[in-house]
C-alpha cells in the first residue's frame, strides 16, 4: 500500500471513488478536466478501465463493486468491507486534499464520514438518488459533504432546500457527443416498414446492462423479444454495445443459440445507437444515452422480488427511467418486474416500428429531454470546483 501510495512530486492528491461502469466514464473525464487545470495532481481509487488510463492509481476495480437491487448487496458483502478499509486507509496515510465521491451512495457517505474525521474536504460529483427513495439520507449529506455537483436539472432546488451546498453543472453525457452531429444517424430516422415488406432490415439496439445480475435477468428477455419479431422482420439484427465492466465471453454464453443476428460492438455506445431503429434498454445511465441520441427506447427493469418489494415501499418518484424522470411525463415505455416478458417487450417494440405517429412523437420528446441535460461542458465546471476546493 505504501508503494502504491506514493505521490512523487505531486503537489495536490486526490482520492476519488467511481463504484460503477457509467461512473468510471464520468470520472476519467473529470480527472482530464482537473489535470488540464493543473496538471500536477496525483488520484488514487476506485474506478474501472477509463480512469486507469486517465491517470488513476486503482486501488480497488470498480468491477468488484457493481452490484443491482437491495439483496444483491449481500453477494458482495465482504468485497465492499475490503473496499471500505483499503479507501479508509488511504484516506489515513495518504492524507488527500480532496475526496471525489461519485454516486454510490451508501458507500460514499461512510467514506465522507471517515473524511471529516480526516478533515478531508469532499466534493460529491453526481447526486445520489436520494429525491426517489430514502431521502433522509440528504441529512447525512448536508452534515458531511462541503459541496455537491449534481447532473439533472431538478436536482439543484431539492439539495439547496436542504441546505447543501450545489452547482448544477449539466450531464457529463453530452462531453462525449461534442463533436458529433446529433440530428445524423438512422437512430434519428424514422423506419415505417410496410405490412408485407419481407426485405426489412430493422437494427435493434440491445443494452442489457453494465452489471452481471442485470444482464442474466433481461438478455434472455431481450433476445426472445427480438426471435418473436423476427417472423415479421426476417432480417432483423441486433447490435449490443459491451459495457467496460463485462466480459465479452460471458455476453456470448447468452447469444451463441439464437438465431437472430446479434453483433457484439466493444467500442462506441454511441456508434451502436446512431446505427439502431429502436433500442431496447435496462434503466439506468444508458437511457439517457438512448434520449441523448434520440433513439426510440423501450426501458425494462427487473430485481430480486424481495429487492422489488422493498423499492416499492421506499421509492417516491412516478417513474423507474431516467428520461421520464427527466422530462416529468411517460416518454418511454416501462416494463417492470413481472411484466418484462418477452411477447410485451416485443409488441413493444413493434409499435415503435411501424407506427410512425408513435414513433415521431417520441423524438421529438427525447429531443426536449436532450435539451433539458444541458449544452455540455460538465466535466470542466465540476473540475473548476475541485481546483477551487484544493486550493
Amino acid at each position: 500500500m505504501n508503494g502504491v501510495l506514493d505521490a512523487g512530486k505531486a503537489s495536490r492528491r486526490v482520492l476519488i471513488v467511481a463504484g460503477e461502469a457509467s461512473a468510471d466514464l464520468h470520472g476519467a473525464n473529470l480527472v482530464k478536466a482537473i489535470r488540464r487545470l493543473n496538471p500536477d495532481v496525483a488520484f488514487w481509487g476506485i474506478g474501472g478501465k477509463d480512469m486507469a488510463k486517465a491517470g488513476v492509481r486503482i486501488l480497488i476495480p470498480s468491477s468488484d463493486m457493481a452490484v443491482v437491487g437491495l439483496t444483491e448487496v449481500l453477494s458482495r458483502f465482504q468485497v465492499i468491507v475490503h473496499a471500505a478499509n483499503t479507501m479508509k486507509s488511504a484516506l489515513k496515510r495518504l492524507h488527500p486534499d480532496l475526496l471525489i465521491l461519485i454516486d454510490y451512495p451508501d458507500f460514499n457517505l461512510y467514506l465522507a464520514r471517515i473524511a471529516k474525521r480526516f478533515r478531508v474536504p469532499v466534493f460529491y460529483y453526481i447526486s445520489p438518488q436520494v429525491w426517489a427513495w430514502r431521502q433522509g439520507r440528504v441529512r447525512k449529506i448536508a452534515r458531511r459533504v462541503d459541496r455537491m455537483a449534481v447532473i439533472l436539472p431538478f436536482e439543484e432546488g431539492f439539495y439547496r432546500q436542504r441546505g447543501v451546498k450545489v452547482d448544477y453543472v449539466g450531464h457529463p453525457l453530452l462531453d462525449a457527443l461534442e463533436s458529433r452531429c446529433l440530428d445524423s444517424g438512422n437512430g434519428s430516422q424514422g423506419f415505417v416498414p410496410s405490412q408485407d415488406d419481407s426485405n426489412a432490415y430493422p437494427v435493434v439496439g440491445l443494452l442489457p446492462g453494465s452489471r452481471g445480475e442485470e444482464i442474466r435477468k433481461l438478455l434472455p428477455v431481450m433476445i426472445q423479444a427480438v426471435e418473436i419479431l423476427k417472423a415479421r422482420y426476417t432480417g432483423i439484427r441486433c447490435l449490443l454495445p459491451l459495457a467496460k465492466t463485462i466480459e465479452r465471453r460471458f455476453v456470448e454464453t447468452f447469444i451463441q443459440k439464437t438465431p437472430v443476428d446479434i453483433e457484439i460492438r466493444e467500442t462506441d455506445i454511441y456508434a451502436a445507437l446512431g446505427a439502431s431503429h429502436i433500442a431496447m434498454v435496462t434503466s439506468g445511465t444508458a437511457t439517457l444515452d438512448a434520449a441523448i441520441m434520440g433513439v426510440p427506447t423501450v426501458v425494462v427493469y427487473k430485481v430480486a422480488p424481495i429487492s422489488y418489494w422493498l423499492g416499492r415501499v421506499l421509492i417516491r418518484v412516478p417513474f423507474i427511467g431516467l428520461v421520464n424522470l427527466v422530462a416529468g411525463d411517460r416518454v418511454v415505455p416501462e416494463l417492470i418486474q413481472q411484466d418484462v416478458i418477452p411477447q410485451r417487450l416485443a409488441d413493444e417494440a413493434r409499435l415503435l416500428l411501424e407506427n410512425e405517429r408513435v414513433r415521431d412523437r417520441m423524438i421529438a420528446q427525447l429531443n426536449r429531454v436532450r435539451t433539458r441535460l444541458g449544452k455540455g461542458g460538465a466535466s470542466e465546471r465540476a473540475a473548476q470546483i475541485a481546483i477551487e476546493m484544493m486550493t
